[in-house]
């Protein structure tokens, strides 16, 4: 199996597995830690299925990868999408839906922003610097737990994994991350996201209320390594789109 199943690839796996996951193999956070703060966090289920996860950032956007919204490269309709908002479980959550025509990817990065009804969530403040090596990160998803089936092992409770940022031309990352791309490359700390937590928050570390978002999941190899859209690169875009 190659090192790395990406993006387009994976997604169309998760979608018609029920378990759409970022790009490269990884699972719901494989070996981390069980979450008791993200109320940000957002669980977006394809036909009531677990997909991917994604983060709640203005109080009618949610923001996560584009290649979640995509099977066999081809566009996953509205109505098959819902999201999980307001709780830690994923199955206590609010059901809400995306506005109809209301989703926007960004033209250079692994984004995409969703609108959906007012949602009574706290939102993630957005980082308006880079990463830099040696950073410590909180990366958070329901992906799966296991490096196997990943649709029978995605976590029903929001989990995270602890990494840190390295230099993006870093060996673990080789062909995935480069200077002046929009990603940037993480190695394990403690646990690594997989399948299901594509589009799902990358953290600062720091105390609760405090975090702020630097990155959305996209790929991982389930091991070592993970990579990120950096928000910091695509805060202009964000913004004029959450203010429509």
């Amino acid at each position: 199996m190659m090192r790395r199943v990406r993006v387009l690839l994976l997604t169309a796996l998760a979608l018609v597995m029920g378990s759409v996951m970022s790009s490269a193999p990884a699972s719901a956070v494989i070996g981390g830690s069980k979450s008791t703060y993200g109320p940000w966090a957002v669980r977006m289920l394809v036909d009531g299925k677990p997909a991917c996860t994604g983060t709640a950032v203005a109080r009618q956007w949610i923001l996560t990868a584009s290649h979640c919204f995509y099977e066999q490269a081809l566009p996953v309709a509205d109505k098959r999408i819902s999201f999980r908002v307001g709780n830690l479980d994923m199955r206590r959550g609010t059901k809400v839906r995306p506005i109809p025509g209301k989703r926007v990817g960004s033209a250079h990065a692994d984004m995409m922003l969703v609108k959906v009804p007012p949602m009574n969530v706290p939102t993630a403040r957005l980082a308006t610097v880079g990463v830099h090596p040696g950073q410590a990160v909180r990366q958070y998803g329901w992906g799966a737990t296991c490096t196997r089936d990943e649709s029978a092992c995605q976590s029903p409770v929001l989990k995270q994994s602890d990494l840190k940022v390295v230099r993006p031309n870093d060996p673990l990352c080789a062909g995935h991350t480069a200077p002046g791309g929009p990603d940037f490359c993480m190695k394990k700390v403690k646990g690594i996201p997989a399948g299901g937590d594509s589009g799902g928050p990358v953290m600062t570390v720091g105390p609760r209320g405090t975090e702020t978002l630097i990155g959305v999941f996209n790929g991982s190899d389930r091991e070592k390594s993970a990579e990120a859209g950096e928000v910091s690169q695509q805060l202009r875009w964000i913004r004029s789109v959450i203010r429509r």
